[in-house]
């Protein structure tokens, strides 16, 4: 039996275990820098920036996704999915499509007008599963990222 459901503070330790599956899967582990305090001030501290959506089954959290709000300036808000993970034992049995139909659940309720991510251009199985959900993928923009921890 398995529910979905808004995450809470206590869920946090999971998700980051789930995170840093996601990272070990995608090769950059070592790229992990976030913690168990950072992650509960910034989605439960006095100014979230995030949104967390959980899966459990048997009182453990086998999925997540960390959502939040951005602005199209040509379409108007959008809610972006940082990370949308289904523990590896717990794969290809539609807890990611249950934790997605949440999230749009939730982006629809909150006046969005599209929902948008990133996969890896190697992740065949990501790519299919967002074709699935009939999302476009786009080739043609090109990701910027300025590290402040390295400046």
């Amino acid at each position: 039996f398995m529910i979905v459901r808004k995450g809470i503070k206590e869920d946090i330790p999971q998700v980051l275990n789930l995170i840093k599956e996601l990272a070990e899967y995608e090769k950059a582990l070592d790229q992990v820098s976030n913690t168990v305090e950072r992650l509960e001030n910034d989605g439960f501290g006095k100014s979230p920036v995030y949104d967390l959506f959980v899966a459990e089954a048997e009182n453990k959290i086998i999925g997540m996704a960390i959502t939040f709000f951005r602005y199209s300036t040509w379409k108007g808000k959008n809610l972006y999915i940082e990370d949308l993970v289904v523990s590896e034992n717990f794969r290809r049995k539609g807890v990611g499509f249950k934790i997605f139909e949440e999230v749009k659940k939730f982006a629809q309720a909150s006046s969005c007008v599209g929902i948008s991510l990133q996969v890896l251009d190697w992740n065949k199985t990501g790519i299919n599963f967002y074709k699935k959900l009939n999302m476009t993928l786009d080739n043609e923009w090109i990701n910027c990222y300025l590290d402040l921890n390295e400046n």
